[in-house]
């Protein structure tokens, strides 16, 4: 388990790019935390580090419930699972087709699906500990 804490959306997006240095196709990363936390903030900084010709296009996929990033060496899918409601809508939006060996898959709101999240998926909780400050875990 290892922790950081961010002082800054700058900081969270360093954090984010230490993240992407253990990921690989393949990788599963399930996140953790309250709304305004800093889940997109991570993610943009996560695609920065593995996808940077996919920058600035990073935004939370609230409506979209997932977005594509692909890059010249990796793709990388960002789920918002906030919106679902249940298993069978997580069926309809093809969540299990895109775990495909060949990704990298970054859930948001991972607690309303933890059946989905794979057992070997690395997990990130963040904790809002200020104004700016956030502690995120790692594990």
């Amino acid at each position: 388990m290892q922790q950081f804490i961010s002082k800054s959306i700058k900081d969270t997006e360093e954090i984010a790019a230490e993240a992407a240095k253990g990921l690989e196709k393949g990788g599963f990363l399930a996140l953790y935390g309250e709304m305004g936390a800093g889940k997109t903030a991570f993610v943009r900084g996560l695609v920065k580090a593995l996808c940077p010709e996919c920058l600035p296009l990073v935004h939370s996929p609230t409506f979209a419930i997932v977005n594509e990033y692909a890059g010249e060496n990796i793709t990388v899918y960002h789920f918002d699972l906030y919106r679902l409601t249940d298993e069978d809508d997580l069926l309809s939006t093809g969540f299990y087709d895109y775990i495909d060996g060949r990704s990298v898959i970054v859930t948001e709101w991972s607690e309303l699906f933890k059946n989905a999240i794979p057992p070997e998926a690395v997990r990130l909780k963040i904790e809002i500990l200020g104004e700016t400050e956030r502690r995120f875990t790692l594990c």
